[in-house]
């Protein structure tokens, strides 16, 4: 008898852990719920009109592969950086990471530089000013397929599940699980159309962390408060950030702040790319970057976020952000806000008129211009400021007047599920897994998760036989 396992979420931890099922357990009736479009749907009128039409759900967020593979396909190939390594010892996740890309991304038509590899004397150099700056720059191993390519493997891959018999259901959205004797029985979609499964994983991504987070609290799922991620988005002149863009493509940098000894990194660099909006449900907007294998611009653009652990009785990091964007949002009229930073140390808001004085042309030409101090808390703007000063000492012209910051910028995964050293919840059968789950960051953890959460299931099955 097929086993039927249904995934929730067509992300790279929700897609990879089909592919692998399909390899461990090609008898399975494999079914994916995904509430975005497929791949080919997935299209952005902003990208060719330049304004938002607030498609519903939001075509850049949802969809086959994630949001994170349709905005721009980095991949680390690195233990360290995307969370596994709290639940995988390192030579073992890195032969996953190595498995994982040859085995499936090289299959599907990845072809991408590495970067981080060469050129070990000046990365050294880079590690040393960082030192002197009170800096801590993580190098590693990095593919950059670009949005272009990353479409293209993705698209390879649908029509690859397809193919194989496993079931894809678009723009349809799971409303519940249901539960027996501690047991997952399955799916709830249309309000009270019951799909029942042997195995259920919920692979959501961060667009669906709230959605996860109303669910495990309704189904008594364990979980942990994350920190949460606030901060802006930086954009610069490609001559700013030339050194880390050529040797590293993406520079992972943490700060300790000054004042209040916080954690600030750099998230999400994109060299000769765009700063992008996402629309999450209700219409809330949050910036992010991409950049392209073809099109290029001549900014460079990363995330500073400043990490809030917060302690009892607090237990809404999700609603947190989300109420820190809505502000945002409220000032920009719907939009994103931008600042120069010299006019935000001089705590002044910008103007459209300081906005065209720089060097430096926007490349998100409707961010409105504004003060993201009304938006953004204190000490948070303060962590911002000490650690953009910081990067300064490293990367020479960071913090100029005509430097640009559009926020609001906030990560969604601050629901963390506890999970065994199988993905699986406390509800035996249901496994979780991805961003959305607060257990990973970006594309290449999210997809060995799944290969992991495939390998469990499989497993379980055959000593249950």
């Amino acid at each position: 008898m097929k086993k039927k396992i249904v995934i929730v979420g067509a992300g790279p931890a929700g897609i990879f852990t089909a592919l692998e099922l399909l390899d461990k357990m090609p008898d399975s009736e494999i079914t994916i719920f995904e509430k975005g479009r497929s791949i080919t749907k997935r299209v952005c009128p902003k990208r060719t009109t330049g304004e938002c039409v607030h498609c519903e759900p939001c075509n850049i967020t949802t969809g086959f592969s994630g949001a994170g593979a349709f905005s721009d396909g980095k991949l680390s190939l690195s233990p360290y950086v995307g969370g596994l390594d709290q639940y995988v010892e390192e030579k073992h996740l890195q032969e996953l990471i190595d498995y994982t890309y040859s085995r499936y991304y090289e299959t599907f038509g990845a072809d991408s530089k590495t970067y981080g590899t060469e050129n070990m004397e000046m990365i050294s150099d880079l590690k040393l000013k960082a030192i002197q700056a009170n800096l801590r720059l993580i190098d590693y191993p990095l593919k950059h397929l670009g949005t272009e390519q990353a479409y293209e493997v993705y698209s390879r891959i649908q029509q690859y599940l397809e193919e194989k018999g496993v079931s894809l259901l678009f723009e349809t959205k799971v409303d519940d699980i249901f539960v027996d004797k501690g047991r997952v029985g399955g799916v709830i979609i249309h309000e009270t159309e019951k799909i029942p499964a042997d195995n259920v994983i919920i692979t959501v991504g961060r667009e669906g962390s709230e959605w996860f987070q109303g669910l495990c609290r309704k189904q008594g799922i364990r979980t942990a408060v994350n920190p949460v991620d606030v901060g802006v988005r930086i954009e610069v002149k490609d001559e700013i950030m030339a050194k880390i863009n050529e040797f590293l493509y993406e520079g992972k940098l943490v700060y300790y702040t000054d004042t209040y000894d916080d954690k600030v990194r750099t998230f999400c660099q994109n060299p000769s790319g765009f700063v992008a909006v996402e629309h999450y449900e209700n219409g809330l907007a949050t910036v992010n970057g991409h950049s392209y294998k073809n099109t290029k611009s001549k900014n460079t653009n990363f995330a500073l976020l400043v990490s809030n652990q917060f302690d009892y009785p607090f237990h809404e990091p999700i609603e947190y952000g989300k109420k820190v964007a809505a502000l945002g949002n409220m000032l920009a009229d719907g939009k994103i806000l931008v600042q120069r930073f010299g006019d935000f140390i001089r705590g002044r808001r910008t103007t459209r008129e300081r906005l065209k004085r720089g060097n430096i042309t926007p490349t998100m030409q409707d961010a409105e211009p504004g003060d993201l101090g009304h938006a953004i808390p204190y000490r948070t703007m303060l962590n911002i400021k000490e650690t953009i000063l910081a990067l300064d000492k490293l990367i020479p012209g960071l913090a100029s007047d005509e430097t640009l910051m559009y926020g609001v910028e906030v990560k969604f995964y601050s629901n963390k599920v506890d999970v065994t050293q199988d993905f699986e919840t406390n509800i035996a059968r249901l496994y979780a897994g991805g961003d959305g789950a607060g257990l990973t960051r970006g594309l290449m953890h999210a997809s060995v998760n799944g290969i992991m959460i495939a390998r469990a299931i499989a497993r379980r099955e055959k000593i249950d036989k």
